[in-house]
């Protein structure tokens, strides 16, 4: 099964607040296993339990068991994932909700998760429950703190005069820090419920947004959907093994042994699981070559023998009859159209 994974927009904010309550960023780093310069793209993709290792070296090293909370409490959403405007850019808070719902794992992408909506909006009368449908959400209550926790606050900015939440749900127990949800949330919290939820005004579902938060609809959705695309390629064994084949390209060590033997699979299961999907790794191999070198030579990035190099052709030789086969063009005439 393949492992769960956070944007590194979020492991970034933690870090950060971590360290502002005193951690070492040193220290942090080497417990949780997480390569700073891994943060700098907040797009990257970070494991989930080296997000949990952070959290938990966080709340330790800064004597904050709350810590959750209060980076929920501190840090907005549209400062550490493309999800925070997409979902200023909707019209309307039932939109927004369901924009959530579609790009939920480019914020937190988690097994189980996948096959519905991780908000579900139930009615109970004149009130709506947000209920948070997380799988095993007690295994690590941290998040559910820190996403209603944001959710709530994050809202109180942008409508100072809404409270539109009139209870909270957790199903984890109450913990000794119980006096930091009264503060944050300000409105019953029940623990060992039987829903993460909010209880929130239907009316909210219907606010708007400020119009001024829409401009940049399109250009958000495209990127967001490019990102999506990305996540759900990693998932299969093919987008597996083409993230594995990149770096390697131009070393000429782009063999399928020597990828089965990073993902921790025989030649023949990595063989079975490609045909699976309706390749085989030779064809893999190929067409990202293919792909790369449209990148390559279409915006003049590499010369032709460069991209031969870059893709671990033995000369330009070797490239051109390739590319002849993919386009009926030569590299060359490639190169002079732009």
């Amino acid at each position: 099964m393949r492992e769960s994974t956070i944007g590194a927009g979020f492991a970034r904010g933690l870090m950060e607040m971590a360290v502002s309550k005193g951690a070492s960023p040193a220290v942090l780093a080497e417990r949780s296993g997480i390569d700073p310069a891994d943060l700098e793209n907040q797009d990257h993709r970070i494991r989930f339990a080296s997000y949990i290792a952070l959290m938990r070296a966080g709340k330790e090293l800064c004597n904050d068991p709350a810590l959750a909370l209060h980076f929920g409490e501190a840090f907005d959403v549209a400062e550490m994932s493309i999800v925070g405007p997409l979902g200023g850019a909707c019209e309307t808070m039932a939109e927004g909700i369901a924009m959530m719902n579609r790009y939920a794992g480019l914020a937190i992408e988690l097994d189980g998760a996948e096959t519905t909506d991780r908000y579900q909006l139930k009615r109970s009368g004149r009130r709506v429950w947000m209920i948070d449908t997380r799988p095993n959400a007690n295994d690590f209550p941290e998040v559910t703190e820190s996403s209603f926790a944001r959710m709530v606050c994050g809202a109180r900015r942008y409508f100072r005069q809404s409270h539109f939440v009139k209870a909270v749900h957790v199903t984890h127990p109450e913990p000794e820090y119980r006096a930091e949800y009264d503060r944050i949330f300000q409105v019953p919290v029940i623990f060992k419920s039987n829903k993460n939820a909010l209880l929130i005004d239907g009316a909210f579902l219907t606010y708007k947004t400020p119009p001024s938060s829409r401009y940049a609809s399109g250009i958000l959705s495209a990127h967001a959907e490019e990102l999506l695309k990305r996540l759900d390629r990693s998932k299969s064994t093919r987008g597996r093994v083409e993230s594995l084949l990149l770096p390697v390209l131009q070393t000429g060590d782009a063999r399928i042994d020597m990828i089965a033997r990073k993902l921790g699979l025989s030649r023949q299961t990595l063989f079975r699981r490609l045909k699976a999907e309706g390749v085989t790794f030779e064809k893999v191999l190929d067409e990202l070559r293919h792909t790369m070198a449209l990148h390559y030579l279409s915006e003049n990035k590499a010369s032709v023998n460069e991209t031969a190099y870059l893709l671990g052709f033995s000369d330009p030789a070797a490239l051109s009859r390739a590319f002849k086969r993919w386009t009926g063009s030569s590299p060359r005439m490639m190169r002079s159209k732009d």
